[in-house]
């Protein structure tokens, strides 16, 4: 049982005692009441006494569970809030109180044993609006406690489409990505509703994507479920669930969704993209370099040969045909950037004439891509 449910069974049993105590206590005024207003009237005192104690029990549970769901919302948004707004918010009420108890007497003199008590509850509430307010104006002055809690956790959550995709893997493998894995309940929930699905390339997509999340269990420091809580579900998607986690752990969000990428964005919270990163590891070629490649198979126009290079960078050699399967070196005389990635467009080097592109090749940059032929 959770502590909220808990609370809850103990808030409605604390109510329901309270309200029917009332409602048994009230039962004998109230045939007083009505014994002076109608003396003819005749009242079974254990029945009027039995009900206004069952009217006081179920008074006590709504008024119960209603106190407890308002309850339950401030206590969401306690938790939800940052360690530094969280101790705002205590020392606030700490010194609310301390200053309402120092001003305790005086309240007491002015009010009477009347009004004493209610103009002491009266500035306690103000007391604690006013000292909140005042320490959330400086939470970025509190003691380091504060800052430590507001600096980066250095937790990587998982979204659903980069665990389908699988490169994240062969990404930790290389070192190159640092820190705590967190993979959400409902991503994971997510998951397993694609590969229940009826669709069979969704349902691989989906047990690839489980196959991966074992992996990384025993390769990597995975966490799962564990900070749910800081998010709860309140009807919205995925994404913005997701989102609001990050807010909420100062976590990464590692995702290739475009559309989530641009809104954890516009809301604060970093995103790493693998496209991103895919695009940026990249062979960067110029006009004029020379390359070893394999055309693998003819191209659109005649006498054209496709080739790709290590990082799947297609290139499109003119005369290639000739080529194919066989290794040959090429010149590269055109780089065209696109939407879709980057195509480079060459021609063997032995049909090419530096009087035509006005770049002299025999100083071309050659590297070490020579050494290994490309596929």
């Amino acid at each position: 049982m959770s502590i909220h449910r808990f609370m809850y069974w103990l808030f409605l049993g604390v109510g329901m005692v309270l309200f029917a105590t009332i409602g048994f206590l009230l039962t004998e005024p109230f045939l007083k009441a009505v014994r002076g207003w109608v003396p003819e009237a005749n009242l079974s005192p254990l029945w009027t006494q039995i009900g206004f104690t069952a009217a006081g029990l179920l008074l006590g549970i709504l008024v119960a569970n209603h106190s407890f769901q308002l309850l339950a919302r401030v206590a969401r948004h306690l938790e939800e809030a940052e360690p530094d707004e969280k101790l705002a918010i205590g020392l606030g009420v700490i010194s609310a109180a301390v200053i309402t108890f120092a001003l305790y007497p005086l309240l007491f003199a002015i009010g009477g044993s009347k009004l004493g008590w209610a103009l002491t509850l009266l500035a306690f509430v103000i007391l604690v609006y006013l000292s909140i307010v005042s320490f959330l104006s400086m939470k970025d002055y509190l003691p380091l406690t504060a800052q430590a809690g507001r600096r980066k956790s250095g937790v990587k959550i998982l979204d659903t489409s980069v665990i389908i995709d699988g490169r994240i893997r062969d990404i930790l493998r290389t070192g190159f990505l640092e820190g705590k894995l967190y993979v959400p309940g409902f991503v994971l929930d997510e998951l397993q509703h694609i590969a229940d699905s009826d669709d069979p390339l969704r349902r691989a997509r989906g047990r690839r994507g489980l196959d991966v999340l074992q992996q990384l269990q025993h390769e990597a420091d995975l966490e799962v479920r564990v900070h749910d809580r800081l998010a709860p579900h309140m009807g919205d998607e995925v994404d913005a669930r997701l989102v609001r986690l990050a807010k909420a752990m100062k976590a990464d969000i590692i995702t290739n969704d475009y559309n989530l990428n641009k809104v954890a964005e516009l809301q604060g919270v970093r995103v790493l993209n693998i496209n991103e990163l895919a695009e940026a590891v990249r062979i960067h070629v110029l006009p004029g370099e020379e390359l070893t490649v394999i055309p693998i198979r003819e191209g659109q126009e005649p006498d054209q040969g496709i080739a790709y290079l290590e990082d799947g960078t297609m290139v499109v050699v003119e005369g290639g045909k000739a080529y194919l399967n066989q290794p040959v070196d090429v010149v590269v005389t055109s780089v065209l950037q696109s939407s879709r990635g980057k195509m480079l467009f060459a021609e063997p080097k032995e049909l090419s004439h530096a009087t035509d592109t006005g770049v002299d090749y025999s100083r071309a940059y050659s590297g070490g891509r020579k050494r290994r032929p490309i596929r």
